[in-house]
């Protein structure tokens, strides 16, 4: 080395909560909480900035627990039953879906949500990286659920889906309905049927906004009965027909998730 020159340091450094999703310690969103939080210490020191890049030789702890930088990743399909919570935990003691998962080989974490009353597909994994982008609305990824409400619904309220719903929080990307027919259900068979069919529709999302096809059809004026999302990105109930019931993603499937996402 010529006198007086610095050495190039060529080690790559990466945003700090990308790092904690690659390890499997959270999802990016909840990485990102955890530095906010001060949780987060970098060579012992505390982080709280964002925007903070780490290299391979940096320490990392969470909590006082040192991140294992590398480890192996695990995709898990569960059919999330009704009465459910979408959470690692629930401070008010009610199961949640990684309670459903306790013999798994790790901690995976579930990517996104389906709320207390909805039932269906929800992929869980350490995978912190995909399941960022799975939730990300710029990759599109497609969620189609089931939807029970009191029908028949009007062709109006019909297009008013198709063409974006506006909400409190903006107006909805437009989704894709279909009527299915052959399908009724009455809540209350002793009562007047017409007033109690259940109309199903399937409708397909690429957002991902709390409670959002429940806020869309009381936005319409049809109030949702009964949510199921019976299919992500490309995974069905096929092969886990039974609510509470889990199967580890194949190989194929996970390549197709990943390629949907750019990874």
């Amino acid at each position: 080395m010529e006198s007086g020159k610095t050495p190039i340091n060529h080690e790559v450094r990466e945003r700090l909560q990308k790092v904690l999703a690659q390890a499997g310690v959270a999802s990016r969103r909840h990485a990102e909480q955890l530095i906010l939080e001060g949780r987060v210490t970098v060579n012992g020191d505390r982080v709280s900035a964002l925007g903070t890049k780490v290299g391979e030789q940096d320490n990392i702890e969470v909590d006082g627990k040192p991140v294992v930088r590398f480890t192996a990743f695990h995709y898990y399909l569960l059919n999330k039953p009704v009465s459910v919570i979408t959470s690692a935990r629930d401070p008010q003691g009610r199961p949640t879906v990684v309670d459903l998962l306790k013999n798994v080989p790790t901690r995976v974490y579930p990517v996104g949500r389906l709320d207390y009353d909805t039932s269906g597909v929800l992929v869980l994994t350490n995978d912190g990286e995909l399941a960022h982008r799975l939730m990300h609305p710029s990759y599109g990824v497609e969620k189609t659920y089931r939807v029970w409400v009191s029908g028949p619904v009007g062709i109006k309220a019909l297009e008013t889906l198709r063409q974006g719903v506006l909400l409190e929080d903006g107006k909805t990307a437009p989704a894709k309905v279909e009527r299915v027919s052959g399908i009724s259900v009455r809540t209350n068979p002793n009562s007047d049927a017409k007033r109690n069919r259940l109309e199903v529709l399937e409708v397909t999302i690429h957002e991902g906004r709390n409670r959002q096809i429940r806020r869309m059809f009381d936005a319409i004026g049809y109030p949702v009965a009964k949510l199921e999302r019976i299919r992500f990105g490309g995974l069905t109930l096929e092969r886990t027909p039974r609510p509470g019931t889990y199967r580890e993603l194949s190989q194929q499937e996970i390549k197709e998730l990943r390629a949907k996402v750019s990874l």
